[in-house]
């Protein structure tokens, strides 16, 4: 039987539910969804810098199970705002270069802080 790895990550937000951050079964990877808080915990006003901590977030989650952007197969993300979906557009190809993920885009009428615009959550194969 496939023994499932649960990762709760202290240098992240705590989960403000019954969850943690990653999960790993065998060569699966999941990555719960990820906001844009700053480290200090604070919520920057900016869709940019909300989505910028959220990378981060997602790159402390995938190292800790030994993955990286080369592992990720699929990304959702979730914005409150959809037009701005070009000014975080940068950041993904940035982090994932040439290791391009199937990915959904949806645009939500909010997120578990009113404040938050924006949230990331992806798959990774590690086999």
């Amino acid at each position: 039987m496939t023994k499932i790895e649960r990762h709760l990550l202290p240098e992240l937000r705590k989960p403000v539910s019954h969850f943690c951050h990653v999960t790993k079964a065998g060569p699966v990877v999941w990555v719960s969804g990820l906001v844009g808080e700053a480290p200090d915990g604070s919520i920057p006003e900016s869709t940019v810098d909300q989505f910028e901590h959220a990378m981060n977030a997602l790159d402390v989650c995938l190292k800790a199970v030994g993955a990286g952007p080369e592992h990720v197969t699929k990304v959702q993300i979730f914005m409150t705002d959809i037009t701005e979906r070009p000014l975080i557009n940068p950041r993904r190809i940035a982090y994932f270069g040439e290791h391009l993920p199937a990915s959904t885009l949806v645009e939500v009428k909010g997120l578990v802080d009113p404040r938050m615009k924006v949230e990331i959550e992806c798959q990774a194969y590690v086999g």
